[in-house]
């Protein structure tokens, strides 16, 4: 059993790529099976060798990673071969039409209430029309002559599937620079590595229907293959997950301070009937089925995933996270403040609040009972009862109680109207730095 993740890195690693990464790993790990690394970048013009370092530390912070790897560049020997082959089987076939002449016999086509496909017109030439076209300067690109049957097969995702090739065009495999495309590369690497097993997104299932046909003009058996289509995420509100989306792109995810084990456990999970649950994809092999995945889309939710982060970081302990803190960052700190935390980046302005330098928003009214808490402040030293001493003594002493008395205070003091409980961070904001935000408070 062998699998194949195959992204192309002309752009950051997404989480609809990473779902898919993830399922083919769960997958093969499960069965015992071999997982294939696979770099698709014969699109020369927009693969860039730092999006291929970034997938793969991407994916390894992710933490998944291969029995075998290779990249398409290094491997165009193989694919100008394999053409030649289909070229003296009569499978694939030079064409010259420019893109208006085609543009043209599609519109033609719509005007008779016919299908806009290609009209296979390049078949039609002479030998001598091929040389003159040669000789003029033209190249031709290449396209593979479908056999118009029915490709079916038993999807392990969605069930029954079958792909008509008489309602599609010939597709174009070889471009006009001699460079070969998506279509005929992943056929060609599939049957030499000896793919057995193909997990992918539900937009590619016409793709399978035409890639089963190459595959068995090249000798393979259509039967050795089994494929799983994935449906593709959506985002919240059921539109459609834009790549586009920055944010959504595994080091963005990782800068915010998501941790691999939410992602992983939320990723794991889309699609089925399971509630999320963190964990890296070693934990989650026994636990995963493709079966167990939904025919429907399923939806990306960021305020999920958050949840589920917050659940994970709620419960680590200081040894876990000490490498990501900011430096000077203790045990004690991190106790205070994991419990108000979504993402790890967000500890950094917790402890800007205990260690750092904060200006207070300006509390207009509030002055005189702002000066009346510096002037009660406790001396130290300070522990978890200094909060509690304090407030009572201004409750006394002021008469204010529940917010009236507290969120003044928190506002002065941390410059926020929530986050962690004041009894454990006011001993780690310390007595000078308290004292100077309630003065400077009490001026604004």
């Amino acid at each position: 059993m062998k699998l194949r993740f195959a992204p192309s890195p002309t752009g950051l690693l997404h989480v609809g790529n990473a779902r898919a990464a993830l399922v083919n790993w769960l997958f093969a790990r499960q069965r015992g099976g071999t997982v294939l690394l696979r770099l698709d970048d014969t699109d020369l013009e927009r693969s860039k060798a730092e999006y291929a370092d970034a997938l793969q530390e991407d994916l390894r912070w992710l933490g998944l990673d291969w029995d075998e790897s290779f990249r398409q560049s290094d491997r165009l020997p193989l694919y100008a071969a394999a053409a030649e082959r289909l070229k003296a089987s009569g499978h694939l076939y030079p064409c010259f039409e420019s893109e208006e002449e085609l543009r043209y016999k599609r519109e033609l086509r719509l005007k008779q209430g016919r299908p806009p496909l290609y009209d296979r017109g390049a078949l039609k030439m002479t030998p001598e029309q091929y040389e003159r076209a040669l000789a003029n300067g033209k190249s031709p690109y290449w396209r593979f002559k479908l056999s118009g049957l029915n490709r079916e097969w038993q999807d392990d995702v969605l069930g029954r599937r079958a792909v008509k090739l008489s309602s599609l065009s010939d597709p174009v495999l070889i471009r006009a620079d001699g460079s070969p495309l998506y279509t005929f590369t992943s056929v060609v690497d599939d049957l030499d590595s000896k793919v057995t097993h193909i997990v992918r997104g539900e937009d590619h299932v016409t793709n399978t229907g035409v890639q089963l046909d190459i595959w068995e003009a090249l000798g393979g058996r259509p039967s050795a293959l089994s494929f799983a289509h994935l449906p593709l995420l959506t985002d919240a509100d059921g539109g459609p997950l834009s790549k586009r989306l920055g944010s959504l792109s595994l080091r963005q995810l990782r800068r915010d301070g998501v941790e691999p084990a939410a992602l992983a456990g939320y990723l794991a999970a889309l699609g089925t009937s399971t509630d999320p649950a963190p964990g890296m994809p070693a934990e989650l092999v026994p636990g995963f089925a493709l079966t167990a995945i939904s025919r429907s889309a399923a939806r990306f939710d960021v305020q999920q995933l958050l949840a589920l982060n917050r659940k994970l970081l709620h419960g680590l302990p200081f040894a876990a996270v000490q490498a990501h803190l900011p430096v000077g960052a203790d045990e004690e700190f991190w106790l205070a403040v994991r419990g108000n935390l979504d993402l790890l980046g967000e500890a950094k302005a917790w402890f800007e609040v205990v260690r750092g330098t904060i200006v207070p928003p300006a509390q207009p009214g509030e002055g005189e009972f702002l000066r009346a808490a510096l002037a009660a402040l406790p001396p130290e030293p300070w522990d978890a009862a200094t909060w509690g001493v304090w407030t009572d003594a201004l409750k006394a002493s002021t008469g204010r109680k529940g917010k009236a008395l507290f969120l003044p205070l928190r506002l002065a003091l941390t410059g926020e109207d929530h986050g962690p409980d004041l009894k454990v961070l006011l001993p780690l904001i310390g007595r000078e730095r308290a004292a100077l935000r309630l003065k400077l408070g009490a001026e604004g």
